[in-house]
């Protein structure tokens, strides 16, 4: 059975909002990824999650970059890493909503 799906949301959970444990910890690991990503004009913002499906999108420097596979590959180690199971890291492409 999978589990719902959860939006990603940039705020922090309020009041008796509660966030899946998972997704804390998906947004840490690519959390520890960002300051290099950044140091070379890249980001890779997170989506959300789908059962386990973890969606991302690489924006800046990393998206036209020949190593972004490879970027990819890396981030999704460390989220294995640190959640204890397996996800699929999936790749959004194009501009966020509202983006101009």
């Amino acid at each position: 059975m999978l589990a719902p799906d959860i939006a990603f949301n940039t705020a922090p959970p309020s009041g008796t909002e509660t966030e899946d444990p998972r997704l804390q910890v998906v947004r840490a690991a690519i959390e520890e990824i960002r300051p290099g990503l950044r140091r070379d004009g890249g980001d890779c913002e997170l989506l959300g999650m789908e059962g386990d499906t973890v969606k991302v999108r690489l924006t800046g420097a990393c998206v036209m970059c020949r190593l972004s596979s490879a970027t990819l590959d890396g981030i999704q180690a460390r989220v294995v890493e640190r959640l204890g199971a397996f996800v699929r890291l999936v790749p959004v492409m194009g501009r966020a909503p509202g983006a101009h």
